[in-house]
């Protein structure tokens, strides 16, 4: 797991050599475990391993490469985080994912499931992006794997299906009565 020395030690990425020396004894001192008041090991550790890295042109530079990596994730993560349509798309897909998985149940009661690459397939969406679904899913107990190994839909997740359906029913009547 990646960790952020920068914010660890509270500086800036731009910080110079002299201010990384002078923020490392700061901390240093403070949790320095033969400090009886503020002692902490565990935290003095860290902020000798920040130091170590920082202090030492080359293993900065290295940091600084991962540093960059871990910002733009950070910086996607908030992207995706502020985008309604991202969730409005899983919201349609596992709903698409509930309303195969119920298809195949009422078609073939006895044999209700279906394999991975062939929801995959006929979800359109890649494995990857899938799990999170699938998870998703089985957490709320709308789906889950059968003795063959298949995934199927569960009574509660029928139930879901039938609600979302109602519900998206009595919205579209409301829509046309205006």
């Amino acid at each position: 797991m990646f960790v952020d020395y920068y914010e660890l030690l509270e500086i800036s990425p731009n910080a110079n050599s002299e201010t990384i020396e002078r923020v490392f004894r700061y901390f240093a001192m403070r949790y320095h475990p033969d400090n009886q008041d503020t002692g902490d090991e565990s935290r003095f550790s860290e902020i000798l391993e920040a130091h170590n890295v920082l202090k030492d042109p080359a293993k900065r530079a290295s940091y600084d490469i991962q540093y960059k990596d871990h910002l733009n994730l950070r910086t996607e993560l908030a992207g995706e985080a502020g985008n309604n349509t991202t969730i409005e798309r899983d919201v349609a897909i596992q709903e698409k994912l509930l309303s195969l998985l119920y298809v195949k149940r009422r078609q073939d009661v006895n044999n209700p499931g279906i394999g991975d690459t062939e929801i995959e397939r006929l979800s359109g969406c890649p494995r990857e992006h899938l799990e999170f679904h699938l998870w998703y899913l089985k957490a709320k107990g709308w789906i889950g794997r059968i003795e063959n190994g298949t995934f199927a839909i569960t009574v509660e997740g029928i139930d879901r299906a039938n609600a979302e359906h109602h519900r998206d029913t009595t919205t579209r009547l409301l829509d046309h009565a205006g």
